[in-house]
């Protein structure tokens, strides 16, 4: 952008998002609505990088003068390896889904346990507090949410999967932070209603059938699916059939974790109810 009194040209900051692929994301959409809100001058680039690129892309988003990049699948694990300095809520996450290049240093943070926090708690007056909550699935996404769910106190936590280490590891290794436990996807207690389900596969998306626990639903059980998109998911689909009291896909999530990243780079947190009523119309 030039300067009308010198003529210098200002560099813009840049932002952007890595993953793989990466063409599905809204991500460019949101943080151009956040700017467009608060007045920033940012750019924000979509950046596919396959696993074996991604430090090599980082270094050089960085080294470029990026100011900031989010992380999203599958790098969200693997890149806190090149973290300087991670916050307590990525440390406890094993898992890093937004960057700031801040004085040669890189820091790493995790915004999505309280994006969907924001999205349960304010957005869909969800209670967290002495909740029954199952968790479907035991990959980064859960990891990224648990913590923050468990600081909320409810009850119990039960996360399911498909296979019962990696869901038993994910107990085992929140136990110290609230009731947690683990099993298999057809191992779900029969007669035991869940007040909240929250689904964290990505199963359904891909064109299979997870085993949902239909016994774990009632007329009071709030579902919650992390993936979005423009037709209802297939856990939505299920979720509504089973007679779920209400069920939901994350764009919410997706909002207001945008949110945090966007306070965390640029200082300010843009007013999230606009951009999410735009987002879902457009959906």
């Amino acid at each position: 952008m030039a300067n009308q009194i010198t003529g210098e040209i200002k560099a813009v900051d840049r932002y952007g998002v890595m993953g793989y692929p990466i063409s599905h994301s809204r991500s460019p959409i949101i943080h151009r609505l956040f700017a467009l809100q608060t007045g920033q001058d940012i750019q924000y680039e979509l950046l596919q990088v396959s696993p074996e690129k991604l430090e090599t892309a980082v270094r050089q988003f960085q080294r470029t003068g990026g100011r900031g990049l989010n992380i999203t699948v599958p790098h969200k694990a693997e890149v806190t390896r090149l973290v300087d300095q991670l916050s307590e809520r990525a440390a406890t996450a094993g898992a890093v889904n937004t960057l700031a290049f801040k004085g040669g240093e890189v820091m790493g943070d995790n915004t999505d346990g309280i994006g969907l926090l924001r999205d349960l708690a304010v957005n869909l007056g969800v209670s967290i507090e002495k909740a029954n909550i199952l968790i479907l699935g035991a990959g980064g996404a859960t990891r990224g949410i648990i913590g923050p769910l468990l600081e909320m106190q409810p009850t119990r936590i039960q996360i399911a999967n498909r296979t019962l280490g990696k869901a038993k590891a994910l107990a085992d290794h929140f136990s110290r932070s609230g009731p947690v436990s683990a099993c298999r996807f057809n191992e779900v207690a029969t007669g035991k209603t869940y007040d909240l389900i929250i689904n964290a596969t990505s199963a359904g998306l891909r064109g299979e059938t997870p085993p949902y626990p239909q016994a774990a639903i009632s007329e009071n059980t709030f579902c919650y699916d992390l993936s979005y998109g423009i037709q209802p998911t297939p856990f939505s689909v299920w979720a509504r059939e089973a007679g779920a009291r209400k069920s939901v896909m994350g764009w919410g999530m997706l909002v207001e974790q945008a949110a945090e990243s966007f306070k965390i780079w640029r200082g300010v947190r843009p007013d999230t109810a606009p951009v999410l009523k735009q987002m879902i119309i457009a959906a």
